[in-house]
């Protein structure tokens, strides 16, 4: 959600800083603001709205400083204003925070006691007067953060900047990601490694609980119970040419059209071709054991599980539970002994999903993590990490993470099935064979962008659409539908196909566009007299299948995109760049913010 850089550096920063937040832009925000200590003094460049909005306020009143700090802000406590946007500040320190503090109000109503005076309607802020008042005591910056941080209950990301200190930072995190990055005679603090690109690629990731004091010469760590600690110094790989747009209008549309290169690489860590054999990436992980999965997500990789639900209990015969991160830990669930929990994040720093995770870990479940990034928390703290390898996701809207995601969650169920006895040699090989093919089937996809450009106005000119799917496909009009929504604002809903003459039918009059994805096959039959369900009534379908589905059923639909005729298995990845690009056209259309939709942000690091 939130982004933070901070800089102590040999020139001034606020050039720095401010790239370094456009390149946090894709988190989601709606201020953002950038601090520095010029002449034993901390001045601000504040402003709400988009970043360019902080950019003019620079160009007519320019930063200087050496020492400095920057936030891009998405609202928590208090509105989307100048002052409520970061950095806040004393007299003596300013700060940026990603997180929530839980406990704000009992904490400010404690310091305005006191004769505190505040400025914002943030938590934050008050962090800002904890510290300063220990600074205003005689403390040092690092002897007042040990003081003030375990007054803290909630979550969060801090970066300090302190008068009377003009070359030194101190970071600090609990429940919110914090990298330290190492320059040559500068060091930094980021909320994540793509932040600190273009400035180094030399990182240390903070663990839960850590704080840093960083100066020009490098990073004193700590961990929670203030002892000094190393943390390993890793090579990011991050580079500028990862995080461009390239030739493409949108970071949404780059990362739509690189999802047959990132789905061949991510199988080429669970499939052994030559062998014909599907593998995990730690071999001795003993999955024979497991008698219950507990699929645990959010948003669209709680989508992802769902096509999982179906893979294994089809393939390996084990029964899964599904849950939305939100709500899990909340229904008291039962949790068998010998169970698997598995958690699936793009940045393996969602809220929820990590806090469900440490709830199984607690209930003596193992853990393993479908995750984008291997060196994030719920990497850190799995037992068996299964990376996927999308690399750089920019655009809010999940895409290339999403099918790298279903890559990994199809290659773990042959996996189980195999350690279960459910998976024959004959078997194992068809499997291989058809998840290999799943590169190639979705470059056909992407064959037909055109073609869904040319029929877009078609849905961007409703005010509802229907999206209907059975099996696999279900969870496919679940994602479509969350798409459209994202990105183009227009309402949407997807159905189990079945479902429809239960409630939703009512809804269907000439106005509403029905969106049916049904590739040709054992359900296409079931899921066409659905749609035809729908068409008397007077809906406009479009049809999304293969040539077969198309010359058996396209008749009296409005539009249809063709797919490549692929094997079940291998559907859901290749159905998935139909919707995301017709989502996109339409958003196109009606002018929205494809990359950075309203109110949204790419890493809910907040419950």
């Amino acid at each position: 959600m939130c982004g933070i850089v901070g800089i102590v550096g040999k020139e001034d920063v606020a050039e720095r800083l401010y790239d370094g937040l456009k390149r946090l832009e894709y988190r989601g925000y709606d201020s953002a603001g950038i601090a520095t200590d010029v002449d034993g003094r901390i001045e601000r460049r504040r402003a709400s709205g988009k970043l360019v909005n902080l950019g003019k306020e620079l160009a007519a009143n320019p930063l200087p400083g050496t020492t400095g700090i920057a936030h891009t802000r998405w609202a928590t406590h208090g509105g989307p204003t100048t002052n409520n946007a970061h950095p806040h500040a004393t007299g003596e320190v300013a700060l940026v925070h990603n997180g929530i503090i839980e406990n704000f109000k009992a904490l400010r109503d404690e310091l305005i006691a006191r004769g505190r005076v505040f400025e914002s309607e943030t938590d934050t802020e008050v962090v800002a007067h904890l510290v300063s008042e220990k600074v205003e005591a005689g403390m040092a910056p690092a002897e007042a953060v040990a003081e003030v941080l375990p007054r803290l209950h909630g979550a969060f990301a801090l970066a300090i900047l302190f008068r009377q200190h003009p070359d030194l930072l101190v970071g600090a995190r609990l429940g919110s990601p914090l990298v330290v990055g190492y320059g040559e005679g500068e060091t930094y603090l980021g909320s994540d490694a793509l932040a600190l690109a273009p400035l180094t690629q030399r990182i240390a990731y903070l663990e839960e609980g850590d704080w840093v004091v960083i100066t020009r010469d490098g990073a004193q760590i700590f961990d929670k119970d203030n002892n000094p600690v190393k943390r390993a110094i890793t090579i990011s790989g991050v580079t500028g040419e990862l995080i461009s747009k390239g030739n493409h209008r949108h970071y949404m549309l780059k990362e739509i059209y690189e999802q047959p290169i990132v789905v061949a690489q991510t199988l080429r860590s669970y499939l052994q071709r030559m062998e014909e054999q599907v593998t995990l990436p730690i071999p001795d992980f003993d999955l024979s054991a497991i008698k219950r999965v507990t699929i645990v997500a959010c948003g669209t990789s709680f989508y992802a599980g769902m096509v999982a639900k179906y893979w294994f209990e089809q393939f390996a015969r084990v029964p899964v539970d599904l849950d939305v991160a939100s709500e899990f830990r909340y229904r008291a669930p039962v949790m068998e002994e010998g169970g698997l929990m598995i958690v699936i994040s793009q940045s393996g720093e969602t809220a929820d999903t990590l806090a469900a995770l440490r709830h199984a870990r607690s209930e003596g479940q193992k853990i393993a993590a479908v995750v984008n990034v291997p060196t994030s928390s719920m990497a850190r703290e799995a037992d068996l990490l299964l990376p996927t390898h999308a690399g750089p996701e920019i655009g809010v809207a999940s895409t290339k993470a999403f099918t790298c995601q279903l890559a990994v969650l199809a290659a773990l169920a042959a996996n189980l099935a195999k350690a279960k006895g459910k998976l024959s040699e004959a078997e194992e090989k068809a499997l291989v064979k058809h998840l290999a093919e799943a590169p190639a089937a979705l470059n056909g996809a992407l064959a037909y962008d055109e073609a869904i450009q040319a029929m877009a106005h078609v849905v961007a000119a409703a005010r509802d659409v229907l999206y209907l799917g059975r099996g696999t496909d279900y969870p496919l009009a679940l994602e479509g539908a969350l798409k459209l929504k994202e990105i183009s604002y227009i309402h949407a809903e997807g159905y189990a196909a079945g479902e429809m003459k239960h409630g939703p039918i009512a809804l269907i009059d000439d106005a509403v566009p029905v969106i049916v994805i049904a590739p040709s096959g054992p359900l296409f039959e079931k899921t066409v007299s659905n749609m035809q369900e729908v068409q008397a009534r007077g809906g406009k379908v479009i049809l999304i299948s293969d040539y077969d589905g198309i010359e058996a059923a396209g008749e009296g639909t409005v539009a249809t995109i063709t797919m490549p005729k692929v094997h079940p298995l291998i559907a859901p990845l290749v159905y998935a760049v139909p919707v995301q690009l017709l989502a996109y056209h339409v958003a196109v259309a009606k002018g929205t913010d494809v990359d950075q939709p309203r109110n949204l942000a790419k890493s809910v690091t907040v419950e």
